[in-house]
């Protein structure tokens, strides 16, 4: 059966105000993790952000908590080489990972990364929700699926973001959201409803915030 994958509606105005409070409150970097032993302990419910190589993540994240430095970003692919835990104030972890698909650093390095990705998403039974980032310039790309499929195989619930609309005329997304949509159809782990963004121009941070204030 085909599935719809609507673009999510603006929040109600008392659920955004709860979460633009949970998001201007205490945000603060814990640590960066380079191996599965150096997780901080599974006490609270975390989300996380994966995404292509310069697909927009720190910016994201920067944007969602009001912070410019609070996640590094850079022009360089490849740059962020760890799993960054934030915490959300007592509430959850905010986990940015390392992004996958092309990076310039050596081979071997980058195969460090995507193994350590890829156990981490296996096995983290406190991660509520993946947050598949997308650049809406490109939609999704055969290194897209390689992730979206260890989620399914992992029963890990994942929900596509779409980064970067305002680099976009007003006529040119809905072709993109089209592909995205027809593309989700092969994956059973995909949360049925996109987010649009615009880490630029503050577009859908509110209705983000929303939905990760309320997994719980």
């Amino acid at each position: 059966m085909k599935v719809n994958f609507p673009v999510a509606a603006a929040p109600d105005p008392a659920a955004a105000e709860a979460a633009r409070l949970l998001f201007a409150g205490p945000v603060d970097f814990l640590k960066g993790v380079v191996h599965m032993d150096g997780l901080p302990p599974a006490t609270r419910p975390e989300v996380c952000f994966a995404g292509r190589s310069n697909v927009g993540k720190s910016s994201l994240i920067n944007a969602l908590t009001g912070r410019k430095g609070l996640a590094r970003a850079s022009n360089t692919p490849g740059r962020t080489q760890e799993i960054n835990y934030f915490t959300l104030g007592e509430h959850s972890y905010l986990v940015d990972l390392p992004g996958y698909g092309y990076a310039k650093a050596p081979l071997a390095i980058v195969a460090k990364w995507q193994t350590l990705l890829k156990t981490y998403l296996a096995g983290r039974q406190t991660l509520k929700r993946a947050f598949c980032l997308i650049d809406a310039r490109h939609g999704i790309k055969e290194v897209d699926h390689e992730i979206m499929k260890l989620l399914d195989r992992s029963a890990v619930p994942f929900q596509v973001v779409m980064t970067k609309t305002d680099k976009l005329g007003p006529n040119a997304l809905k072709p993109v959201l089209a592909q995205v949509a027809e593309e989700l159809q092969k994956h059973p782990a995909a949360y049925p409803e996109l987010v649009v963004t615009s880490s630029e121009k503050n577009e859908g941070i509110a209705t983000l915030r929303t939905i990760i204030a309320g997994l719980d």
